[in-house]
């Protein structure tokens, strides 16, 4: 290889996707490698089949930094179905108890607006999350169902929009790894009726908004890889301190809580840092020596 040449590393960046219903995120990443012919690429959140919307895909070194917007407040509109409680919390599932309806909108209202804040939530049953290696939708499908701990969960909105007899449409601004599903049976319990979910679309994912998206098919040319961390306060540095930001090296503390952006002089990207103490280490460093 000639000095200075460099090897092509092919698409690389944030991919905005649509997601439409029926298919998981899984297939949603696998049709933007094909797309793009590449295989490095991964998503931040994943959607059940049901549901659409957005996904935040990265590919090449910009799947090293999507770790950066799992913490990131998501928004849904959602659908839920009072009377009809189901296996599974949504559509998918089989109907289990269902029961007449005989409420008004301001309990509706009431019993909505009691779950925002903090507070814990269990994972369901029908769900990827990991006990001892098995999922829990392996062990619920098998008749041998396993309890998750529970998970500390924000929720900053939650409203009903309209409503049409038994079907109440909502938004919800929550903090990732909330179940709306969850949330959807939790007012059906509050009411005494029971409820699940019928309809799901993620509409946003921190500063990334579904409108902007595109199908999985056609995911257009990857975003900057600097778009996965905007939402991060930013460092800059110059001279020698930008030089040894590239090799990674521990730099001095920039007093911030959390991760946070270093950028050069150009306000390019160089990676990743978080205070330890009196000295900054490197979580990722993008622009290596």
């Amino acid at each position: 290889m000639s000095e200075g040449r460099t090897l092509d590393p092919g698409p690389e960046g944030i991919v905005l996707v649509d997601k439409p219903r029926g298919i998981t995120s899984h297939d949603a990443v696998a049709k933007v490698r094909r797309a793009l012919g590449t295989r490095k690429v991964g998503h931040a959140g994943t959607l059940d089949p049901m549901a659409t919307g957005l996904l935040v895909i990265g590919v090449g070194r910009a799947t090293r930094f999507l770790r950066f917007l799992s913490d990131q407040p998501k928004t849904y509109e959602a659908t839920m179905r009072l009377g009809v409680e189901t296996s599974t919390l949504d559509a998918d599932g089989d109907v289990v108890r269902t029961a007449p309806v005989d409420v008004t909108d301001d309990e509706l209202a009431g019993a909505v607006a009691s779950l925002v804040g903090e507070s814990m939530q269990r994972p369901p049953a029908y769900s990827a999350v990991k006990v001892g290696g098995t999922k829990l939708y392996e062990a619920a499908r098998k008749g041998t169902p396993i309890d998750a701990a529970p998970r500390a969960i924000t929720v900053g909105r939650y409203e009903v929009q309209a409503r049409r007899g038994p079907d109440v449409d909502v938004v919800v601004t929550c903090s990732g790894g909330t179940y709306v599903r969850v949330l959807a049976a939790d007012v059906g319990a509050a009411l005494g009726c029971g409820a699940h979910l019928t309809a799901l679309r993620r509409t946003a994912i921190g500063i990334f908004d579904v409108a902007e998206a595109r199908g999985p098919d056609d995911p257009g040319m990857p975003l900057p890889i600097e778009r996965a961390v905007a939402h991060l306060p930013a460092v800059k540095l110059e001279g020698e301190e930008s030089r040894a930001a590239r090799h990674g090296r521990v730099l001095a503390p920039a007093a911030i809580e959390g991760p946070y952006a270093i950028v050069d002089r150009a306000g390019s990207l160089i990676g990743v840092w978080h205070d330890d103490g009196a000295r900054a280490k490197a979580l990722v460093v993008l622009q290596e020596a």
